[in-house]
């Protein structure tokens, strides 16, 4: 949805607040130090195996506030892979993330009497884990994580010897710490923001986390969501480690990355890090998920491609869509409205003239008939209007953020609203029994949460005005109208620390809710306000849940650590340029990193017009998105992908591919789910000795072995590709093998073209595709089985997952299940291959059989004579069961590898049931 800052860039507003000065609170990365720090003045172990300590402060001063006197310090090693670090006032309870939302370990209580008597000398102690070691120094405070199997310092807030940083501050409402770092650390992760440099952290770029309504466009901001978390890929001597730092913190903070530092600052809360080992990059990612929360489990037809507009202005508009993808063979699984198919935009409801309810249920029942499904939009605020039911049971209930004592009033879509409070129990009863009620309007199959940063077209303290229409109906919808007065009056609104908001240090209240406004139990929306979204997505999923008992889809534009397990995310009000199509990359690849795999942008940009070359080469792309989805702004012209000639070919190309990786994808997103593994990831994930791609920005993997090497500039027909070290197979053409030493290839890709290999060692699952994954599921099963080109000994891996994918868990064990392990090898002149499964009668009821096997690299030749199904020969021709073989084309530098060749055999014409075990094994002859 568009949104008031969406429109242009920011760079127009508070101009004039980029000449604050540092020392007065703004934003400089410039490095302060503020204070001598603390020192230890009391140790000893707790009952459940962990550290506790006193920090009393060495000098007080007032910049930024008072310090506070002393701290408690609690340290545990958690699990064998996680350390915790706890840093809060000793005397009193602070603001922390609630437990309930997300839930851990408390800390032990506050001491109110603490050993300060105690004189036994500390100079430097450490506590070892199975993976980590925590040490201290006690004068000045300062700790350090080091890797135990190698001695590797990981994280390090000692401020000796460093001109970067200074001692640890703590504050109400100032929080500083620091890490020194090597310069050859390579870092990834503190979002959202759209990152100009790729997805390497880039020394001395602003890395600011508030939950922001700003528009993607704007580089280097603070945008929709808050992830305090960063992981570090060092490579030490050819070996590569991993780890990961998150700092369990939800109020507005900068951090600083300098290249051989990174410090954060922090308006409130507490230190609470968490560290997490590795030592590979799926390692820290399964650790972080592991303590998060795993990633929701996503329906199957979720997984199909999206179409969406801000503009459907009435049913038969939508109806055009459907009709027009069908006419143009292009797969097509879920139909969105925008806010079209409210009255008077407000949330759960039908605008009774443009949306009639018979005629859409009407067309839902079409639709649903076929597999296809309907998802819309809601946004939190609710219009005040006394004769709005959603409204009056909201009043009722007693369920809005309070300003003054009054439910806070804001200005959204509707005109003026009141926001609900997600941190109240009651709220989430309340939010449920709507939604309820909604669906039994209109069964929608999911739900778009927006605008839930929170946005708000106003800022301060508003009244409704008098004598006047407000929104008015004409013009921008976004144009605040309400009577408003800026809050300055308390330090919630005006803290002492200004973060670099927006990226121009507006004040954190601007065009949100006001930071001293009240939420349940007394909390604060300056502590609170980065998990809005969060927390509604938590009562969304709790809502969809408890309808059917289905697997509910949602997407939310607003998340914070622990959002993956609740929702998918889309990355914004994006533009339709060819910068915008290049972030996008990073920016889905970096969700995958903070736990939320099923990501993707808005293809074809959201708004201005997108060029008819970019569209093609977006959907080239998109169609490898987790989250695949077609969206655009009410004032942009039409750009369905069947609107241009050209793009209807790409995407009848690169989201066919899609369509037979179904399969693919689902068992990728049941991985994602069991262990966190991001299903669009950097190279890295499978690479990580292989610094040239480190940096990588403009390929990405799916799974561990399936590379997307898009055009992402204008005029190019070719791409220069990077391809790390072994044997790669073009999905489109599997005759296409590149043999890399590990270098850049350029690779044919007129416009209608998208490049995307196969690694060696891998067994791939696809289906025949379709114009719908309902129908697509069912078509018969392909493996293709790659092993290192003309290798006389190699294995290959591969995995399915499959089930009733409107159950809410995915797992295996409840009957509806199947989960089969693929192998395949190559040996003394025979190839082999067979599954082991696992609960296969769920497989076997449905029918699924794997019809073809495409082996990719074999050396030498295959003979005829010598194929065997499940222990019995079998003629070539017979059992309708055909094999064929052709020589593969080698795509290479120079003179390297000439002479080497390999085969690609099919044997088609098989009848093998996916649930149940078989093996297949074939003689080779020698190569000629």
């Amino acid at each position: 949805m568009f949104s008031p800052s969406s429109s242009l860039s920011l760079s127009s507003l508070y101009v004039v607040l980029v000449l604050v000065s540092c020392f007065n609170g703004g934003y400089s990365s410039v490095p302060t130090r503020i204070g001598k720090g603390y020192r230890l003045i009391f140790a000893e172990e707790t009952t459940d195996g962990g550290f506790i300590g006193h920090l009393q402060v060495k000098q007080k001063n007032h910049i930024y506030g008072p310090d506070v006197p002393l701290l408690q310090l609690y340290v545990k090693h958690e699990t064998e892979d996680r350390l915790r670090v706890h840093i809060t006032d000793a005397e009193k309870q602070r603001w922390e993330v609630p437990y309930n939302l997300l839930p851990r370990d408390q800390p032990p209580a506050l001491k109110q009497t603490i050993g300060r008597s105690r004189k036994n000398p500390i100079t430097v102690s450490e506590i070892a884990g199975s993976e980590l070691i925590f040490s201290y120094t006690a004068d000045p405070f300062s700790f350090a994580v080091k890797r135990k199997s190698n001695g590797q310092t990981l994280f390090n807030s000692s401020s000796y010897g460093s001109d970067s940083f200074g001692e640890m501050v703590f504050k109400d409402q100032y929080l500083e710490i620091s890490t020194q770092l090597p310069k050859d650390a390579s870092l990834y992760g503190l979002g959202e923001n759209t990152q100009p440099h790729g997805i390497k952290l880039y020394p001395n770029d602003p890395y600011t986390l508030y939950t922001t309504d700003v528009s993607a466009i704007n580089l280097n901001t603070d945008l929709y969501g808050s992830h305090p978390v960063y992981m570090d890929l060092r490579n030490v001597g050819g070996e590569p480690y991993a780890h990961a730092v998150l700092l369990l913190n939800s109020n507005g903070m900068d951090v600083f990355y300098r290249g051989n530092s990174l410090t954060y600052k922090v308006i409130g809360g507490v230190f609470d890090f968490y560290f997490f080992s590795g030592p590979t990059p799926l390692g820290v990612v399964d650790q972080y998920t592991s303590f998060i929360g795993r990633p929701a489990p996503m329906p199957y037809w979720s997984l199909g491609f999206h179409q969406c507009r801000w503009g459907y202005h009435n049913l038969s508009v939508v109806e055009d869509v459907v009709e027009n993808y069908r006419k143009a063979q292009i797969p097509l699984d879920v139909i969105w409205n925008d806010d079209d198919h409210m009255d008077g935009h407000k949330d759960f409801t039908l605008n009774p003239v443009n949306y009639p309810r018979p005629k859409l249920l009407a067309f839902l029942d079409k639709i649903h008939s076929i597999g296809m499904k309907y998802i819309v939009i809601i946004d939190p605020g609710i219009g005040v209007n006394s004769s709005y039911g959603v409204y009056q049971r909201g009043i009722a209930n007693d369920v809005f953020i309070k300003y003054d004592g009054e439910p806070y009033l804001a200005q959204v879509w509707p005109g003026a609203v009141n926001f609900p409070d997600f941190l109240n129990p009651k709220t989430v009863s309340w939010w449920g029994d709507e939604i309820r009620r909604f669906h039994e309007l209109v069964p929608v199959d999911g739900l778009w949460i927006d605008m839930n940063e929170a946005s708000n077209f106003c800022s301060g303290k508003c009244t409704i005005p008098k004598g006047k229409i407000c929104p008015s109906g004409t013009g921008p919808g976004w144009i605040c109208c309400l009577d408003c007065k800026n809050i300055t009056k308390t330090r919630w609104d005006d803290p002492p620390y200004k973060i670099n908001a927006s990226g121009l240090q507006v004040p954190i209240g601007f065009k949100t809710i006001a930071t001293s406004a009240v939420h349940y139990n007394g909390v604060l929306e300056y502590d609170a306000h980065s998990l809005y979204g969060f927390s509604q997505a938590i009562a969304t999923h709790k809502a969809l849940q408890g309808l059917e008992g289905k697997r509910p889809f949602i997407l939310s534009r607003s998340t914070y650590v622990g959002s993956g397990r609740y929702a998918a995310h889309w990355t914004g009000d994006n533009k339709g340029t060819w910068e915008d199509l290049k972030y996008s990359i990073t920016t889905v690849m970096n969700f995958g990193i903070f736990g939320v795999p099923m990501v993707g942008a808005d293809i074809c940009g959201f708004y201005p017009a997108p060029t008819e070359e970019l569209c093609n080469r977006w959907i080239e792309v998109g169609a490898f998105y987790p989250f695949s989805r077609d969206h655009a702004n009410y004032y942009s012209p039409r750009q369905e992908l069947y609107q241009w000639e050209s793009v209807t070919k790409s995407a009848q190309n690169a989201l066919g591919m899609r369509y037979k990786l179904l399969p693919y994808l689902y068992t990728l997103n049941y991985m994602a789910h069991t262990s966190g593994a991001p299903i669009a990831r950097p190279l890295f994930f499978s690479f990580p000795a292989y610094e040239e791609c480190y940096g990588l920005s403009t390929q990405f993997l799916l799974g561990s072995s399936l590379m997307v090497s898009p055009v992402l500039e204008q005029g190019k027909t070719s791409v220069k590709a990077l391809f790390p070290p072994g044997s790669w197979y073009s999905v489109f053409d599997m005759t296409q093998t590149i043999v890399s030493k590990g270098q850049y290839f350029t690779l044919d890709a007129p416009l209608n073209v998208v490049n995307v290999h196969l690694y060696q060692n891998t067994i791939l699952p696809m289906q025949q595709g379709g114009m719908i994954s309902k129908e697509a599921r069912m078509t018969p099963f392909t493996l293709i089985v790659t092993f290192p080109a003309g290798a006389s000994e190699a294995q290959a891996k591969g995995n399915l997952y499959l089930d009733n994918d409107e159950l809410p868990e995915m797992k295996l064990g409840n009957g509806y299940s199947t989960y089969v392990d693929l192998y395949a090898t190559v040996k003394e002149g025979s190839m082999k291959i067979w599954s082991e499964v696992q609960e296969g009668k769920f497989a076997l009821d449905q029918g699924w059989k794997i019809e073809k096997v495409t082996l990719l690299g074999l050396g030498g030749s295959v003979d005829t004579s010598g194929l065997e199904i499940n222990g019995s020969p079998v003629a070539n021709g017979a059992l309708n069961v055909e094999l064929s073989s052709v020589e593969q084309i080698h795509l290479q530098d120079d003179d390297e590898g000439q002479g080497k060749k390999s085969l690609m055999v099919q044997i088609s014409g098989l009848n093998l049931y996916v649930g149940k075990n078989f093996d297949m094994s074939m003689k080779m002859g020698t190569q000629g």
